[in-house]
């Protein structure tokens, strides 16, 4: 086989290091959650909080798994923030690798008390990544989700990032309680409330470049099975009352979540399925 996995940490997480010629990437199975991925000859896509803590806390960095609700949307005030999948310790299918040498792994949630939903995910991890979540309703009643991939994108520094593909649209600024539109590419200069961002935004088209300067690089970033998505940064005020964020390292990310969220709701009738996908591309800047 090309690829090995073995037991290691990162910031004293314990995690799956896993190598292949393609790339290299890290899966911690608390969460279920992928907490490094770089492509060769590129540098880390994710990032990770060094004050990250594990089980039983949620972890801060790489791609959270928010379900089967996203927040607490339509939720009582008491469950835990964003669901019961990033607390939970997911299994780990047997990896295998297609011709063109990317590695297929498949994790699955157990069962929970909170909903009959069933969630499986797919990592396929080559010069880009590809990730989905598929959930299954095996009930006999129609049920209801919300639900993220709550990427943490590392940056060289987000005062001076763009993403490109959210002109025009509209979107809930979750700090003001307003719905606006947005005016040219996102940036954390926005006039309106600079500094800061967490917008849900609406009918979006799944096509997102971040452009990053200081890193000298473009992430092409592509999302199915859905039509939100989520632009996250604290800032410098808000990352001051997060524990698990040092304050010199707000600017290291921004978040650009795939998402069904807000009116974005996703029905699944009995026997039915969905999955919600995204999938990462390392390009030069233009």
């Amino acid at each position: 086989m090309a690829h090995t996995l073995t037991e290691s940490t990162l910031h004293g997480l314990p995690v799956l290091r896993i190598e292949t010629p393609l790339c290299t990437a890290a899966l911690s199975l608390h969460g279920g959650q992928l907490l490094s991925f770089v492509p060769a000859g590129a540098g880390e896509v994710l990032w990770v909080s060094p004050l990250a803590t594990g089980a039983p806390a949620a972890i801060r960095g790489g791609v959270p798994v928010c379900w089967p609700y996203f927040g607490r949307e339509n939720q009582p005030s008491n469950v835990p923030q964003h669901g019961f999948a990033r607390n939970t310790r997911w299994t780990l299918e047997a990896p295998r690798e297609d011709a063109d040498g990317n590695l297929h792994l498949g994790l699955s949630l157990p069962g929970h008390p909170g909903t009959p939903l069933r969630l499986r995910q797919i990592l396929i991890l080559g010069t880009g990544l590809q990730q989905a979540l598929t959930t299954h309703n095996p009930s006999e009643r129609t049920l209801s989700l919300t639900q993220a991939l709550h990427s943490y994108f590392a940056v060289g520094d987000a005062r001076q990032v763009h993403i490109e593909g959210l002109d025009g649209l509209d979107y809930d600024d979750k700090y003001s309680g307003q719905t606006l539109t947005q005016r040219g590419h996102w940036h954390l200069s926005d006039p309106r409330d600079p500094g800061r961002s967490d917008r849900i935004y609406h009918a979006a088209g799944g096509h997102y470049v971040l452009h990053d300067p200081v890193l000298d690089r473009r992430l092409r970033i592509t999302t199915t099975g859905s039509h939100a998505v989520v632009v996250w940064n604290p800032g410098q005020a808000g990352a001051q009352g997060m524990a698990d964020v040092p304050d010199a390292h707000w600017p290291a990310f921004v978040c650009v979540e795939a998402a069904n969220a807000a009116r974005d709701v996703v029905r699944l009738a009995p026997g039915a399925s969905h999955t919600l996908a995204q999938a990462v591309e390392v390009l030069p800047a233009a």
